[in-house]
């Protein structure tokens, strides 16, 4: 299993779809999305599946591109919601054209997916289309909780880590998934293989949060305090609500929709009641805690221990990522 070869394949497919796709003007964001890069987590761990169970990793190569143009579509999105000026330290797709044309691409993107998922091979497509739309469902509805959040004064921690399960994880899961059903492997296995994406899917994101608010702006490619300044109901702010004094509350909830306030001035006042309220080791320790789950449903596979061994490294190299 050699990830610069995989990495390679993703990216030969991903110039592949791009120039398929013409020269419309629908498609300039598209192209423009999918050349920003990024750590191209979903494909490489589609492909990390398939050879996982004996199979070469160009046996999964279109539902990985399949997954990875997903996720951009839902990038693509998110930023028009979260009014993200910014994606991969370049102008996000409705800063460089506009909204609706960010909306219109995105849902070109979605098709493209779909259209990829169908180059499945046969005698799983079904299974693995079936997989991908019950995914791609539920990563919508986890937005739609995200979103619902924002105009809600109270988000329990268990309510939050339903919406990055939906939002973020179970896309993680169903590529892992994916690429083991297109080699051939077992439902259990699928099942169990599910299972640990699911808990890296989580923790991923409980660290993704982490470096938002306390990450080098230069190194995640994307504004800092970001989850701030967008008032985003995150595990810190939860745990900040908990736990804070009443001044300190008061404070937070003041700041909430209140544009007159400069935005540094915004992120510094509240990172310091996170850090006062030590909630940012709170953070840390739910990241091990799903980290440790995911580690224990990869032990139940019947895979081989070089092949554990590659998961169980790839896990920690995300957890330990500052960007």
């Amino acid at each position: 299993m050699n990830f610069s070869t995989q990495h390679e394949l993703i990216e030969l497919e991903l110039i592949k779809i791009a120039n398929d796709c013409g020269n419309h003007s629908l498609y300039e964001p598209v192209k423009y999305i999918l050349s920003l890069g990024g750590k191209r987590l979903r494909p490489t761990l589609t492909l990390i599946g398939c050879e996982l169970y004996g199979a070469p990793a160009e046996r999964a190569i279109k539902a990985a591109a399949a997954f990875e143009v997903f996720h951009n579509f839902t990038l693509m999105h998110d930023d028009i919601m979260d009014k993200a000026p910014l994606r991969r330290g370049r102008p996000s797709v409705h800063q460089k054209w506009n909204a609706n044309q960010a909306i219109l691409s995105g849902d070109a993107m979605f098709v493209i997916s779909v259209q990829l998922i169908a180059q499945t091979e046969a005698s799983v497509m079904p299974i693995v289309l079936g997989l991908f739309n019950r995914t791609a469902l539920e990563v919508c509805e986890g937005q739609d909780l995200d979103m619902a959040f924002e105009t809600r004064e109270h988000v329990s921690v268990e309510e939050y880590i339903k919406m990055i399960r939906l939002k973020t994880s179970v896309l993680v899961a169903a590529c892992l998934s994916s690429g083991a059903i297109i080699a051939g492997a077992s439902s259990e296995e699928a099942k169990g293989l599910y299972s640990f994406g699911e808990n890296l899917g989580i923790a991923f994101q409980l660290r993704d949060d982490y470096l938002d608010t306390f990450g080098d702006a230069t190194k995640i490619g994307k504004q800092s305090g970001g989850d701030i300044l967008a008032d985003k109901k995150t595990f810190l702010l939860i745990r900040a609500l908990e736990k804070a004094d009443e001044n300190s509350q008061n404070k937070i909830k003041s700041m909430f929709g209140n544009t007159s306030i400069n935005a540094d001035t915004k992120v510094n006042i509240i990172k310091a009641i996170f850090l006062e309220n030590a909630v940012d080791q709170e953070l840390v320790a739910l990241e091990d805690l799903y980290y440790n789950r995911a580690i224990e449903a990869l032990n139940k596979l019947e895979i081989n221990e070089k092949g554990k061994n590659i998961l169980k490294n790839f896990a920690k190299q995300l957890m330990e990522r500052d960007h």
